[in-house]
């Protein structure tokens, strides 16, 4: 759905507090899971953003990973509802406190790690990078149960909730 052709995110704002609704892909591909980080980042993070109002959270994670990636995956299935609230610490979202509810979907792997990334967030380029799956307990990484579950996905969708607030 759009107003006045323009893409509305599914979040509102309330002074210094954002609810957000979004997805995330997990893609995996020999033993390495694609990660971004952007210029004001200290971070990886999942490839994925906001839902459009109106929109599907399953259509939403495909239009994610293509913009992000160039290339169309498949989902496999939904694995984790994540509710995060956490204060941004960097960023022209610095300050700001979240409430965020989260979709992760694992994606079909393509036996390649080919991709053609042009990304771009609010704070700039996005860098995409296959990290090894035991190279990311060593690193910051969010949402921050991927360290723990990313080498060993659970068969069932898991509902998780983090708590980082100042």
């Amino acid at each position: 759905m759009y107003l006045n052709d323009e893409k509305i995110n599914c979040r509102y704002d309330r002074g210094d507090d954002r609810f957000s609704y979004r997805v995330g892909a997990i893609i995996i591909e020999d033993g390495a899971a694609l990660l971004a980080t952007n210029d004001s980042a200290d971070y990886y993070y999942s490839i994925g953003g906001g839902v459009h109002f109106g929109e599907t959270s399953r259509d939403a994670v495909l239009r994610e990973v293509k913009e992000e990636t160039g290339v169309d995956y498949e989902i496999d299935r939904l694995a984790f509802v994540h509710e995060n609230f956490f204060t941004e610490k960097c960023g022209m979202h610095k300050g700001k406190r979240f409430h965020e509810l989260s979709l992760y979907y694992l994606m079909k792997p393509r036996g390649t790690r080919v991709i053609d990334s042009d990304s771009y967030c609010s704070d700039g380029r996005e860098y995409l990078e296959w990290v090894p799956l035991e190279k990311i307990k060593s690193l910051k990484v969010f949402p921050d149960f991927y360290a723990e579950k990313l080498g060993n996905l659970p068969k069932d969708v898991q509902a998780l909730v983090s708590r980082d607030v100042d």
